[in-house]
């Protein structure tokens, strides 16, 4: 073991597989070792399991706050977290009266309800035949729905989903499909749509990854999630996100599996080109008898965790290349009543979108790029106890409001005390008499965000920007866009890695299935490829 030597073997923590962090994707590879009969065991440096999925009263009791992310179509449609069956260690969908309203600086509204037809007519106001546009688009999903999450899913290359996929297409669909996945969100809101509203959609939700209106591969994100908007609704668990982290605990545990929280790890053991263990920041050890998985963003893993020495050259360079999406500031409110939208059609959506048209989103993306604080800022909301009752009490609300600023800025306490009112004034504009309904509110920025949460650096929430040289085979760095690292038998499970971030396990599941195929009857024969293919990949 590199730089550590282990007298009595007795004395040495171990277990089958070692997973760095706890958070979402930690636990779904945690989970999927433990139903393969795998002694597992999960290390998290912070208190707490559950990553950027977890809730707290931040303000005042009885107002349950989602920390850090809320709202899971991914999770709702993900076949991985379906195949776990959370329902039976307590997870409970809940659903707002309409999925999302994009305020418009006039107090218009382009609002997505699960129901087809309220959706039509919302997007029919802004311009006739936009509503019928709206469903051929539905339609269009709805039929390569499956196939199309398998693949999205599935460690890459797809090739079984893939071909599935391409089939269901056919050839002349499937390279206008495939032209759609590079494309700018406003390029193919102008294609396919003639007014405003069904634009805004497009262009908002891609907003919800770093990719501007104006960015290649900004439409395929935005179409995504505006057609799992209609399909299963933003839903929220009962009780908070962290009902969610607590169903995959708790389905861990009752498999055997171990979760230590307050243990950092600080480095990854290696011997002879493989992972054999860690040490945590006790020094501790802990071996590793079949694998480490590392749900942790790709620079941390290699460039802190292995270390460079034990690196290829090439996979240093582009560690060290990583493209980190935007920082956040993220502010939190207990409020006395809920908000008071000017356009009552606001009110019954779970998730806000405000308060910039196409230009306006466009000039954010651009100060974004430049540096720049955005002077009018895209806020993307949630109304919480819209959306799930037993988030605060009768009468009242919990909602949040998030935006994207510069990284590598300072934000100190008055400057994000004097953000915070900035983003009020927003509000205000919109809610007359939102402010008079604020109980609380707590604030974080990029540091407090980090602090709280290590793999949310600066808080990117992404785990790495989303922008189309950083997707399949070039995240986190150009290479194979599967979970395996050239030090064998360490594989990475966090958002870096294919296919990224939201919470859907995608990640951790990929992870888990290289690591048991790695230790499986044809593990040796895998090794040796991987092995082959890392060296051709890395070669100086």
């Amino acid at each position: 073991m590199t730089g550590y030597a282990v007298a009595v073997e007795g004395a040495v923590e171990t277990a089958d597989a070692v997973v760095i962090g706890a958070g979402p994707n930690g636990l779904v590879a945690a989970n999927l070792l433990a139903d393969a009969g795998w002694d597992v065991l999960v290390l998290e440096a912070t208190a707490q399991p559950g990553g950027a999925v977890q809730t707290a009263e931040l303000i005042e009791p009885g107002f349950h706050h989602d920390r850090f992310s809320a709202f899971y179509p991914m999770a709702a449609v993900s076949p991985i977290i379906a195949g776990l069956g959370l329902d039976e260690y307590g997870l409970r969908w809940r659903h707002a009266p309409a999925v999302l309203a994009h305020i418009l600086p006039d107090d218009r509204c382009a609002v997505v309800s699960r129901s087809l037809e309220h959706t039509m007519a919302s997007l029919a106001r802004f311009q006739p035949g936009d509503g019928d546009a709206w469903a051929a688009e539905v339609a269009a999903w709805s039929r390569i729905r499956e196939p199309f999450l398998r693949a999205l899913f599935t460690p890459f290359p797809p090739v079984r989903s893939g071909a599935r996929l391409l089939r269901t297409l056919g050839a002349a669909d499937a390279l206008r499909f495939a032209r759609m996945v590079t494309m700018p969100a406003s390029a193919l809101g102008r294609e396919r749509f003639g007014g405003d509203g069904a634009r805004l959609l497009l262009a908002g939700n891609g907003l919800h990854t770093d990719l501007g209106p104006g960015h290649a591969g900004s439409a395929v994100f935005g179409w995504l999630l505006c057609m799992l908007a209609q399909d299963v609704g933003f839903p929220v668990p009962q009780g908070g996100a962290g009902r969610l982290s607590g169903a995959l605990v708790r389905r861990l545990e009752a498999r055997g599996g171990r979760i230590a929280c307050g243990r950092a790890v600080t480095k990854v053991l290696t011997a002879r080109g493989a992972a054999v263990g860690v040490v945590d920041d006790s020094g501790a050890l802990v071996r590793a008898r079949r694998a480490v998985l590392a749900d942790v963003p790709a620079p941390a893993l290699y460039l802190r965790l292995v270390g460079a020495e034990a690196l290829p050259a090439r996979l240093v360079a582009d560690a060290r290349r990583f493209t980190w999406d935007d920082a956040t500031v993220k502010v939190d409110w207990a409020l006395s009543a809920p908000i008071p939208w000017r356009n009552p059609e606001a009110s019954a959506a779970g998730t806000i979108h405000l308060d910039l048209d196409l230009a306006g989103l466009s000039r954010y993306s651009a100060d974004l790029a430049a540096g720049r604080v955005p002077e009018q800022p895209f806020l993307i909301m949630g109304q919480m106890s819209t959306a799930d009752s037993s988030r605060s009490p009768a009468g009242t609300e919990t909602a949040w409001a998030y935006t994207h600023v510069p990284r590598g800025d300072t934000w100190d306490g008055d400057r994000l005390r004097r953000y915070a009112d900035h983003l009020e004034g927003t509000i205000e504009r919109h809610a007359p008499g939102f402010t008079t309904r604020i109980r609380g509110r707590f604030l974080q920025g990029p540091r407090e965000l980090e602090g709280s949460n290590p793999s949310l650096v600066e808080g990117a929430v992404n785990g790495g920007s989303a922008v189309i040289h950083q997707q399949l085979v070039f995240r986190p760095t150009p290479g194979l866009g599967r979970s395996d690292t050239p030090i064998d038998r360490l594989f990475l499970a966090s958002a870096s890695a294919h296919p990224g971030g939201a919470v859907h396990g995608g990640p951790g599941a990929n992870a888990a299935r290289a690591a048991l195929a790695r230790a499986g009857v044809g593990g040796g024969l895998y090794g040796r490829l991987m092995r082959t293919l890392q060296g051709a990949v890395y070669a100086d």
